[in-house]
C-alpha cells in the first residue's frame, strides 16, 4: 500500500516561491533561526535543511512537528522552497476518535449483556410492591410493630439507574473533542507554518 495516499493525515507539505534574486543559501539562512530552539537539531547540505525535534517546548512555534525537510528547488519559473513536515500529534488526534468510538461500542455491548431481561425486572419489581402492600398481622398490630414502608421513589430511581449499566456518553464526548482538535489543528498548523516561513523569507 502506498502511504502517500494516507500520510497527508499527519504530514504537511507545501511550497513558497523565493523573492527575485534570493538564492537557496540565503533563504535557508533566513529560516535557520526557526530551528534554533531547545531540543531541536538540524543540518544543512546542498540546499536542503533537515530537522528533528524531541520533547519540544510549548514555546516553540513548530512544537507540533517532530521532523521535516526543507529544500530549495527550481520549478521552471524560479527557485521555490518546498517543505515536508511530520507530526505525531496530528496522527494521535486523528486516531483518538476511533479509539473512543470503539470504547463506546464496547460499553453499549457490555450494557446489553449485563442488563437483566425486561420481564424479569418487571416481575421482581411487582413482587416487591406486593410484598410491601401485604396487610399486617393482627398480632403484630397489637404488639405495636411498625407498618412496612413502601419502596420510595428515590430508591426506585436509583435501582433503575443501576440497571442501566455504564454509559457510552463520555466516550462520545472525547470522540467529538479529538475530532475537533484534529480538524482545527490540521488546517491551522498548515496555515501557521506557511505564514512563519513566509515572514522569515521576507526578512520580517
Amino acid at each position: 500500500m502506498n502511504l502517500r495516499f494516507i500520510d497527508w493525515i499527519w504530514h504537511i507539505r507545501g511550497s513558497l516561491p523565493l523573492a527575485p534574486g534570493q538564492s537557496g543559501d540565503e533563504a535557508l539562512d533566513r529560516l535557520a533561526p526557526v530551528f534554533e530552539q531547545p531540543n531541536t537539531t538540524y543540518e544543512r547540505a546542498n540546499g536542503i535543511l533537515t530537522f528533528q525535534k524531541k520533547d519540544q517546548a510549548a514555546q516553540d512555534r513548530m512544537s507540533v512537528f517532530d521532523s521535516g525537510i526543507l529544500a530549495v528547488e527550481n520549478d521552471g519559473t524560479g527557485p521555490v522552497l518546498r517543505y515536508h513536515l511530520v507530526s505525531r500529534a496530528l496522527l494521535f488526534c486523528f486516531l483518538a476518535p476511533m479509539l473512543f468510538m470503539s470504547i463506546a461500542g464496547f460499553t453499549i455491548a457490555l450494557g446489553k449483556f449485563e442488563k437483566p431481561p425486561a420481564e424479569t425486572s418487571e416481575k421482581a419489581e411487582k413482587k416487591k410492591e406486593e410484598k410491601a402492600e401485604v396487610p399486617m398481622n393482627p398480632i403484630d398490630k397489637a404488639l405495636g410493630a411498625p407498618v412496612p414502608e413502601k419502596p420510595k421513589k428515590d430508591d426506585k430511581d436509583k435501582a433503575e439507574k443501576k440497571n442501566k449499566g455504564p454509559s457510552p456518553t463520555p466516550a462520545y464526548v472525547f470522540t467529538g473533542i479529538f475530532a475537533a482538535l484534529y480538524l482545527i489543528g490540521r488546517v491551522l498548523e498548515d496555515r501557521l507554518v506557511r505564514s512563519l516561513f513566509r515572514k522569515h523569507l521576507a526578512g520580517s
